[in-house]
C-alpha cells in the first residue's frame, strides 16, 4: 500500500540518521517545510525557533535570498565541475585565496598556506587523517602512524573519523574504533574536577594523562591530535583555563602534528572568526565546514600549513600522483554560495553582531543556574552547553534510564524550541543572526520546557515512593 502522507511516505523510504529506528518507524517524526530566520516551519505549520542552528551550522538562518542567488548565478554559468587531474575552475581558486586570507595564525605559529575541498566535515576530518600517515611516510617517520583524540570528542561519521570520536554510541556494533586510534581524558571540568581542583590544576591533570598516554605509547609511534576548540558533539564544552597552552607544549615536544577541527567553531561562533583565536591554538591543519557556505551547499575544507604541503609534494613527485579526491570536493556552486556567505559576514559584520549580543545571550542561559534541574551553564561566543543534574551539591548526574536530557529536548520541541540534548547536557548554537528579542524567546521557551520536566520528574518520584 502506498503511503498517503508526505510524512508517511519519510517514513516507510527514509533512514533516518543518529535515530532510534525503532522508535521512528513506530512512532514517525517532523517534516520541516520551511524556514524564516531563525525560525523553521513544520508541515502542519507550526513554527520553531532553531536553537541549533539545524545541525550547529545554519550561520544565516533559513531564508537568506542573497545565497539563493548565488547559487542560481553559479548554476547557470558553470553548474559542475571538479578538480581531478590539474583541472580547476574560478569559484573553487577564489574561495581558496579567501580562507587563507582570513586563516588563523597565532604569533609564533606557521601560516596556512593550502586548501582542500570536501563536502563535510567527516570528510575533511577523514583526509587529514590520511595526511598524518602520507606526511610521516614522506618525512621517514613511518611508525608515527596512531592518532589521538578525546574522550567525548567529534571528528566524523567515517569508518576512521568514528573512531577518532570518542563516544562509545557510535563505536558500538560498528567494530570500531579502529586499533590504531587512541583517546586521552575529556577536558570537562565541571563534570571531572576534584574537590578543591582550580580549572589551572584540572588542564594541569588533563595534560599531565596526555603525555603520560603518550609515553605508554611511545612518541615515535603517535603521528597527530585532533581536538575542537570548543567540544560540541560531547556537550558544547569549552575548554578550562590554560588547557590548550599546556597541550600544545606537549605535543610540540615530541613532534606530534595537531589539528584542529574547526568545523563547528569556525566563522564566528565563538566570537572571533576561529576558536583558534579564542583560544591561541597553533594548530599544523584546520578543518572547517558547516558555517563555511552558511549551510546553504555541502562544502568543507582542510587548510595545510607549507611544510605539510611540502611534503605532499615530495613524495607526488616520488609516486607520480596524489591519489587522493572526492568527485564533488570543491563543487562550484558550493564554492560560489561559500564565497557569498564570506562576503556576507563581512558586509554585515557578522562577527561584531556576535560579540554584541553574545553578553546576552550567555546571561539568559546563566539564569537558569538556579533552575532546580540544573548543575552548569557555560558557553562562549553564540555557544553554550547547560547540564541537568540529580543534585547541585555533588554534581550527581540523573540515572541514565531516566532520560532527563531527552525529556527536556522533547518538552522544549513541544514549546516551538529546538535544541540538541547530548546525555544530559543541553546544548545551544543559534544562528549568529539571532536578536536580541529573540534570544529572549529562546529563554522563555526553554524555562517553560525545564518546568514542565521538573513537574514530571516530581510526579514521577512521588509516584515511586
Amino acid at each position: 500500500m502506498i503511503p498517503n502522507s508526505m510524512r508517511a511516505r519519510d517514513r516507510a523510504y527514509v533512514v533516518h540518521q543518529q535515530t532510534n529506528l525503532r522508535s521512528f518507524e513506530d512512532e514517525g517524526g517532523l517534516l520541516i517545510t520551511g524556514g524564516d530566520g531563525v525560525y523553521v516551519v513544520d508541515d502542519e505549520g507550526r513554527r520553531y525557533l532553531e536553537a541549533m542552528a539545524g545541525m550547529w551550522s545554519a550561520s544565516l538562518g533559513f531564508s537568506e535570498k542573497r545565497l539563493a542567488e548565488a547559487a542560481h548565478r553559479q548554476m547557470q554559468t558553470l553548474p559542475f565541475y571538479h578538480v581531478f587531474h590539474a583541472r580547476g575552475h574560478e569559484p573553487a581558486a577564489e574561495l581558496a585565496e579567501a580562507l587563507l586570507a582570513i586563516a588563523p595564525c597565532a604569533p609564533g605559529a606557521e601560516p596556512m598556506a593550502r586548501v582542500m575541498f570536501h563536502c563535510s566535515g567527516s570528510e575533511a576530518n577523514d583526509t587529514a587523517i590520511k595526511l598524518v600517515w602520507y606526511y610521516h611516510n614522506a618525512i621517514g617517520k613511518p611508525a608515527k602512524k596512531k592518532i589521538i583524540g578525546r574522550v567525548r570528542g567529534y571528528h566524523g561519521s567515517t569508518v576512521a573519523t568514528a573512531s577518532l570520536s570518542g563516544n562509545a554510541t557510535m563505536h558500538a556494533e560498528f567494530d570500531l574504533p579502529l586499533p590504531i586510534f587512541r583517546h586521552t581524558e575529556n577536558p570537562d571540568y565541571y563534570r571531572f574536577h576534584e574537590e578543591g581542583e582550580s580549572e589551572e590544576a584540572f588542564s594541569r591533570r588533563m595534560a599531565d594523562r596526555l603525555e603520560e598516554l603518550i609515553l605508554r605509547e611511545g612518541p615515535d609511534t603517535i603521528g597527530a591530535f585532533f581536538a575542537e576548540p570548543v567540544q560540541g558533539g560531547g556537550g558544547a564544552i569549552t575548554p578550562p583555563a590554560r588547557y590548550f597552552e599546556l597541550v600544545q607544549a606537549i605535543l610540540k615536544k615530541y613532534e606530534i602534528l595537531f589539528i584542529a577541527d574547526e568545523v563547528i567553531c569556525g566563522f564566528g561562533r565563538t566570537g572571533n572568526m576561529w576558536g583558534s583565536q579564542t583560544y591561541e591554538l597553533r594548530p599544523d591543519m584546520i578543518s572547517c565546514g558547516k558555517a563555511l557556505s552558511a549551510s546553504y551547499q555541502p562544502i568543507s575544507a582542510l587548510m595545510l600549513t607549507q611544510r605539510i604541503h611540502d611534503a605532499m609534494l615530495d613524495q607526488s613527485a616520488k609516486l607520480g600522483n596524489f591519489s587522493h579526491g572526492f568527485t564533488f570536493a570543491a563543487h562550484p556552486v558550493a564554492c560560489a554560495v561559500a564565497l557569498e556567505t564570506l562576503r556576507i559576514y563581512e558586509a554585515d559584520d557578522t562577527l561584531g553582531h556576535v560579540r554584541a549580543v553574545s553578553p546576552l545571550f550567555l546571561e539568559a542561559l546563566s539564569r537558569f543556574r538556579d533552575h532546580p534541574l540544573v548543575g552548569d551553564v557555560r558557553g562562549v561566543g553564540l555557544f553554550a552547553g547547560v547540564e541537568m543534574v540529580a543534585d547541585k551539591a555533588t554534581r550527581r548526574p540523573f540515572a541514565p534510564e531516566w532520560k532527563v536530557g531527552e525529556r527536556v529536548q522533547r518538552a522544549c520541541m513541544g514549546n516551538g524550541l529546538f535544541v540538541r540534548s547530548i546525555v544530559d547536557r543541553i546544548a545551544f548554537t543559534p544562528p549568529l543572526i539571532i536578536r536580541p528579542g529573540e534570544i529572549e524567546d529562546m529563554a522563555a521557551r526553554f524555562g517553560a520546557a525545564l518546568d514542565e520536566v521538573l513537574a514530571d520528574l516530581e510526579g514521577q518520584r512521588a509516584a515511586a515512593q
